[in-house]
């Protein structure tokens, strides 16, 4: 079956699971009455599936992104109409329906066609929708292989009070779109953004990991998104012992680091060359790095499997 094609970047598939069943993508329609349209009030994953060296494909900690699925939607104080078997469920048939052994899956929930003011009322209908593309690297092959400039954002990454941190809730990423426009006008691969206190966080869609004098460094989970790919980091660093230190820290101590680099589901294990034209140690991904990003793959494909890694794969 034949993908349908998209942008110069991906092939498209050319069905979509909605609401329990695969159909044709241009016949998944939703009203443009949507509140999740108007309004924001929807959460969505970002998953992975590779070609694995033993044959086929797999996806990578998919039950642990369809938790944290369910986890957005709960923070938002909505139920999903679906278990979450069904859910993991419904991202293998995707994939299989498209043909695809190594994709982007992004499942997403909203609220429909309900009420037309901001309260989407007590018991809204929810919507979910699986969606599969053929995506490479997300910073481009550059910047995997050479390493991302980045730019301190003039936006802020909001307080935990004001946007739900461990929720991939679609309206507040519109704050990384600001931030990410910033610094794509400006000439940067990418945007950092601080917290209200001036601590580094994250990127648009990142996790950020800073080295120095043999020390990992990673923003603590009170600001930033729990990422399953800075999950895997953590987890792989700890059965290396390298030390890692989850604590905030500001962007002149980054500015000094030995090295630098980005996790997340798309941007995979991307490097930094260099934040506000600071080149960060040689200005080319340092050895940590470099080892980190060649195991990180051996490991999505099934090719490194450490003993705590359990359940990771999901054959597709």
């Amino acid at each position: 079956m034949k993908p349908v094609q998209g942008d110069k970047h991906m092939a498209r598939g050319s069905k979509v699971w909605f609401n329990g069943n695969i159909v044709p993508a241009e016949e998944a329609k939703i009203s443009l009455f949507t509140h999740g349209l108007h309004y924001g009030s929807g959460a969505f994953e970002g998953i992975r599936a590779y070609a694995q060296k033993s044959g086929g494909g797999a996806v990578f900690r998919l039950e642990d992104h369809v938790q944290r699925l369910f986890d957005s939607v709960k923070i938002l104080g909505f139920k999903i109409p679906f278990t979450k078997a069904q859910v993991v469920q419904a991202c293998v048939d995707t994939c299989k329906a498209n043909s695809f052994s190594e994709c982007y899956i992004r499942p997403i929930v909203f609220v429909g066609d309900e009420q037309l003011g901001v309260f989407p009322g007590e018991d809204p209908k929810l919507n979910l929708a699986v969606l599969t593309w053929e995506w490479g690297s997300y910073l481009g092959d550059r910047g995997i292989n050479e390493g991302a400039k980045l730019k301190i954002s003039t936006y802020l990454r909001p307080h935990p009070n004001s946007a739900m941190t461990k929720g991939k809730i679609t309206g507040q990423y519109v704050t990384g779109v600001l931030a990410k426009q910033e610094a794509k006008r400006q000439g940067f691969d990418e945007a950092l953004l601080l917290d209200p206190e001036g601590f580094l966080t994250e990127g648009s869609g990142e996790n950020l990991f800073m080295i120095r004098n043999g020390v990992v460094k990673t923003t603590p989970l009170t600001s930033v998104l729990n990422g399953i790919t800075r999950q895997t980091v953590i987890d792989y660093f700890k059965h290396k012992d390298i030390p890692v230190l989850g604590e905030r820290f500001t962007r002149d101590e980054l500015y000094c680091a030995d090295e630098v680099f980005m996790t997340g589901t798309a941007a995979e294990i991307t490097p930094v060359q260099s934040v506000d034209s600071r080149i960060i140690g040689e200005g080319k991904p340092g050895p940590i790095t470099r080892e980190l990003q060649k195991n990180y793959q051996a490991i999505v494909r099934g090719e490194l499997k450490l003993p705590y890694m359990k359940n990771w794969w999901t054959q597709v």
